[in-house]
């Protein structure tokens, strides 16, 4: 008998300040046959990332309640943080794990689009395999502007608005992304105290894939913890290994007379890009496999955290 089909979903969420807030948004996850996989804050970025994994109709049924609850619970227009958001639920990407084609997961982004707009009011736009148009294959594409600038831009230019409701924006949570994708890895480097802000944004440019850099690299130079960081989406490991990425940031960093400090993953590791004595885990504080990589949490997931606690 085959195995069960299993989705994996990896929402956004524009909160990483308050974590009752982000503690009810995963609470409203709960559903029979989706499993709790990782969550996470980061206060600098304001963003929360959740990673849930199991039956694929349970797996869209529980993203779309969080979209939900975080249109309920996240103001955009009070909410200020360095990562690009449209959304208070910002980017809700489906990743197909095992039975089930990335063909099959976009389709059921665009069931969760649907169910986003008609029970919660939250105008969709489809990105990556889930997209409708070349324009917005690309998440970047999606978000520019920002909240702000969307919000403006629906108004006056019928090409940016939404796939699904609208045409404006909810007033307070946005405008959810909702997308499919294969896996993709979400690593940070700090660079060494002696360095700036300037120094994350050139390595950050040079870098990524679109200036010529890293195929399937995107990168920011950003200030996080009052640290220079390089936070980077690695969209294609198997082309571009993770040393390899590792590698170039020490090359470049280097070149421009500093070097990297440590290293930081959100979310979690499928097992074959995982290798024990890599110097880019190592370089990540307190890395534990059993808790970061993908197949392993899906033995032995999180318990569900209370929204009351």
């Amino acid at each position: 008998m085959a195995s069960e089909p299993i989705l994996e979903c990896v929402p956004n969420f524009s909160e990483g300040m308050d974590a009752k807030v982000v503690r009810q948004i995963v609470a409203s996850m709960r559903v029979e046959g989706v499993r709790l996989l990782d969550y996470s804050l980061d206060a600098d970025h304001n963003r929360s990332v959740v990673t849930i994994a199991g039956n694929p109709a349970a797996v869209v049924e529980a993203a779309t309640l969080a979209a939900g609850k975080a249109a309920q619970l996240i103001d955009l227009t009070a909410q200020t943080g360095v990562h690009p958001r449209i959304g208070a639920a910002d980017v809700v990407p489906f990743v197909p794990v095992s039975g089930i084609s990335l063909a099959d997961a976009a389709t059921l982004a665009r069931q969760a689009g649907l169910q986003i707009w008609r029970r919660f009011g939250v105008p969709v736009y489809f990105y990556g395999a889930a997209a409708g148009r070349p324009d917005r294959v690309l998440l970047e594409d999606v978000r520019r502007g920002q909240f702000e600038g969307l919000r403006e831009a629906v108004l006056k230019d019928a090409s940016r608005r939404p796939d699904v409701g609208g045409p404006e924006l909810h007033p307070s949570a946005g405008a959810s992304a909702v997308g499919a994708r294969e896996f993709l890895i979400a690593y940070n480097l700090y660079l060494a105290p002696s360095a700036d802000i300037s120094h994350a944004r050139a390595i950050a440019r040079d870098l990524r894939g679109s200036s010529g850099g890293l195929h399937g690299v995107k990168a920011l130079g950003v200030l996080a913890n009052g640290r220079p960081q390089v936070t980077m989406n690695v969209t294609n490991f198997l082309r571009t290994p993770m040393p390899e990425v590792h590698q170039a940031v020490a090359r470049l960093a280097h070149d421009r007379g500093t070097a990297i400090a440590d290293g930081e993953l959100i979310g979690l590791l499928p097992e074959t890009a995982y290798e024990a004595t890599a110097a880019w885990l190592q370089e990540i504080p307190s890395f534990d496999p059993a808790e970061k990589i993908l197949e392993r949490r899906l033995e032995q997931p999180m318990d569900w955290p209370s929204a009351y606690a």
